[in-house]
């Protein structure tokens, strides 16, 4: 359980930083990096956990 929260905590500060680099640099390519990095972050945490679960079992 901890591991999830500390995960998932650690995406939202992630979109966080990077929202605020978007936010700030408002450029349509950087916008484009920031949305490929976000999703395979997202990607890569959802089929972490997708996997340990059938590992435990």
């Amino acid at each position: 359980m901890g591991d999830k929260f500390l995960a998932a905590l650690a995406l939202a500060v992630l979109a966080g930083f990077l929202g605020i680099l978007v936010w700030n640099v408002p450029r349509l390519d950087l916008a484009c990096v920031v949305a490929l990095t976000l999703g395979l972050a997202v990607y890569d945490f959802v089929r972490g956990f997708r996997t340990e679960g059938k590992r435990q079992k």
